[in-house]
């Protein structure tokens, strides 16, 4: 997979690209990542990218024609058009869901926006989506364009060591994480789980199962409610089970 970042700063994209899982899975070549600088592509001598708002109002507005012609650079060195996304707080909102959907595409091209926005004539003419990270406003689109990147990279095969390593983490599959515990066995009183210690790896993983449930209905109600009406029949189907080896 390849994705391609334009944007004003691409040094605070790259600080971020070289550490870390990210970075391991970029040197050991399972993704290609890129940054863009979309001054270089002004037509004007003093490499102005912004301009005042037509119709008045704070602050400046990225010119259409640097964007456009940044963007049409990147897509000349991908094989297939790339799909185009503008990280922008009016956008879909980022779910594990889009991650996936993402993670499957060959390419990407995340632009970023800063100042006050873009022309939103450029947005049209590419075709771009957009997608927030959040409900709040930040200084540009680079914090959320990293934060995209991370999570479709990480889906990637290679970048982590199995899929264990993402398919147990929260929101993968529509509930959060059970709690998790590491040495020593007793830490100021609080002990880890018996059923952690015990060996038995169905009991552990119906223990996790349910702790994600419950960690589900106490942190996210949403989230619970939404996954009890998807999975009704397998979870009346495990409780009736359940009783049945009680009555037994």
């Amino acid at each position: 997979m390849r994705i391609d970042i334009a944007t004003l700063f691409p040094e605070m994209c790259e600080s971020v690209l070289q550490t870390s899982v990210l970075g391991r899975g970029i040197k050991n070549g399972f993704l290609e990542v890129y940054t863009h600088d979309i001054r270089l592509y002004t037509e004007n001598r003093h490499r102005n990218v912004d301009d005042k708002p037509y119709g008045g109002g704070t602050g400046m507005i990225m010119m259409a024609q640097p964007i456009h012609d940044c963007v049409m650079a990147i897509i000349s060195q991908h094989r297939a058009r790339p799909r185009i996304i503008y990280l922008s707080p009016q956008g879909e909102t980022l779910t594990q869901g889009k991650v996936r959907e993402l993670s499957e595409e060959e390419g990407l091209i995340l632009i970023c926006g800063h100042y006050e926005g873009v022309d939103r004539r450029v947005l049209d003419e590419l075709q771009a989506e957009e997608i927030s990270v959040g409900d709040y406003v930040l200084t540009g689109g680079e914090l959320p364009a990293l934060i995209l990147t991370d999570a479709v990279a990480r889906l990637q095969e290679g970048v982590l060591p199995n899929e264990d390593a993402y398919s147990i983490e929260s929101h993968y599959d529509g509930l959060l994480e059970f709690p998790q515990y590491t040495r020593p066995e007793v830490w100021r009183g609080r002990a880890v789980p018996e059923t952690l210690l015990s060996g038995n790896h169905a009991k552990i993983r119906e223990w996790q199962r349910e702790m994600a449930l419950e960690t589900t209905r106490e942190k996210r109600p949403d989230m619970y409610e939404k996954y009890v009406l998807e999975h009704a029949e397998e979870l009346f189907s495990k409780n009736k089970k359940r009783k049945g080896n009680k009555d037994d």
